[in-house]
């Protein structure tokens, strides 16, 4: 008896697809939520989103007609609500390209059926934040100043050892790259599309973008030596782009940013804050479609995992900032974090620690990480904490200058408000279409976490 109940075999893992679905069951199931009419909360959802979008286009088209000092910018705090938000952006950016890019070269199959709504969530984040620097500039006409082109003629050059420029560069390498990387992924799903198609617009659209797919053995070779090559190159821009993104801080004098500790402390927030809007939207996503036998409560699960994770690298980074401040001697970067705790944006602070340190650590249990009130609450949480470190950051290290003479207060107007309710209704907009007219969830890879036809589910 003890020798068989040692050669039992060990329990199999939780299986990625509940049920027992077949190769056509995937596609079918995918394919559904193109194919069919949308319900109705989808028409309710880009009701509000389209609206909003259109106030922002009302707003930014007020700014540049009139000057950003409609927003609340002022001396000291000459960046405020609009950096604040190009900051958040790109680091709501950051989840989809970790979960394609760096899970896919960890052989981590988990992310199959949740990589596809990441990534498409990474590229219209990172056309949100780009909105707030262009504008920031007073001229977003004179944008191209900022790229390297032949400009003898205004005897004007770019300062390379600037931050702000190594900016432009690493955001729109990001985006092209993530561009192309989410769009050769699909490119064997849109011809799934494509054959399903039953008019004849659908079939000419997926046809061309498809590229004239036919699943043939030397396609696939190439498919899988060009999504290689992408996610080695999309794996150092996650680390690379939030990392130049603190540059703007880090390289400064200014107490309260000039921290060596930065770089790692945003590229873990960005991941933080990203995989945060991937649990939000993949909850509603799952919920409305009737996708929860393949995006399961294990994909949900291992993503609080990741956001536990990163909460607790934010969280520790919070307390070296602290230490270091204390620790250095230096009396304006001592007071700096002092008044961030006590002084009037005191608020502001302690709601980042209650967003994003004390809520996560209920993802130490079980029973909460397989919750979905739970986690759907907790992601919201996490991303407004989110929002609220930027803010602090930028608004609490400003308004109090190095002469009391020249100490302000930031107050936001509501064009400031406006301009960031009108990106969240951008972003929105943009997802709500991703999910009308492509697929939501990667047919192709999914299917490889299966291991047969009718099997019982990929481990």
């Amino acid at each position: 008896m003890a020798d068989l109940a040692i050669r039992q075999p060990l329990p199999l893992e939780t299986p990625l697809i509940e049920g027992q679905p077949t190769y056509g069951d995937i596609s079918r199931d995918v394919a559904r939520v193109v194919e069919s009419r949308p319900p109705r909360f989808w028409y309710i959802a880009l009701a509000v989103s389209g609206t909003l979008t259109l106030v922002l286009l009302g707003v930014l088209t007020h700014l540049v007609r009139t000057g950003i000092g409609i927003w609340g910018n002022n001396q000291p705090v000459g960046w405020a609500w609009d950096i604040t938000n190009f900051v958040f952006w790109i680091g709501i950016g950051h989840a989809g390209t970790l979960i394609s890019a760096i899970l896919f070269l960890f052989r981590q199959r988990w992310r199959t059926s949740i990589n596809r709504a990441a990534e498409a969530m990474t590229i219209f984040a990172v056309m949100c934040a780009g909105i707030f620097p262009l504008m920031h500039t007073g001229r977003p006409w004179r944008a191209y100043w900022l790229f390297p082109i032949p400009n003898q003629d205004l005897v004007l050059w770019q300062n390379f050892r600037s931050p702000l420029m190594w900016d432009v560069f690493a955001v729109s390498t990001y985006f092209t790259v993530s561009l192309l990387f989410w769009y050769v992924g699909m490119i064997p799903d849109l011809a799934t599309l494509r054959d399903r198609a039953t008019t004849r617009i659908r079939q000419l659209v997926y046809g061309l973008l498809s590229l004239g797919w036919r699943g043939s053995a030397r396609h696939w070779s190439h498919y899988e030596k060009a999504y290689l090559l992408l996610a080695g190159l999309s794996t150092p821009l996650v680390l690379s782009v939030h990392s130049i993104v603190s540059f703007d801080f880090a390289v400064s004098i200014l107490p309260g940013w000039h921290a060596t500790i930065f770089p790692p402390y945003f590229v873990a927030g960005a991941i933080f804050s990203g995989f945060a809007m991937v649990i939000t939207l993949m909850i509603i996503a799952r919920r409305v479609y009737r996708l929860e036998h393949l995006i399961t409560m294990t994909h949900m699960e291992n993503m609080c995992k990741i956001l536990l994770a990163t909460g607790t690298i934010v969280g520790y980074s919070y307390a070296v900032e602290f230490f270091t401040a204390f620790f250095s001697g230096n009396p304006y970067e001592r007071y700096v974090f002092i008044n961030r705790v006590t002084g009037p944006y005191a608020w502001a602070i302690w709601t980042m620690f209650a967003c994003n340190v004390f809520a996560p650590q209920l993802f130490w249990f079980r029973m909460f990480r397989r919750s979905i009130p739970v986690m759907f609450a907790v992601s919201i949480i996490v991303n407004v904490g989110m929002w609220f470190e930027r803010f602090n950051i930028i608004v609490t290290s400003l308004h109090r200058d190095f002469l009391p003479s020249s100490w302000g207060h930031f107050t936001p107007t509501i064009y400031d408000v406006l301009t960031f309710a009108g990106s969240v209704g951008l972003f929105l907009t943009l997802f709500l279409l991703f999910l009308r007219f492509l697929p939501v969830i990667a047919i192709s890879e999914v299917k490889g976490v299966i291991p047969s036809p009718g099997g019982k589910g990929g481990h």
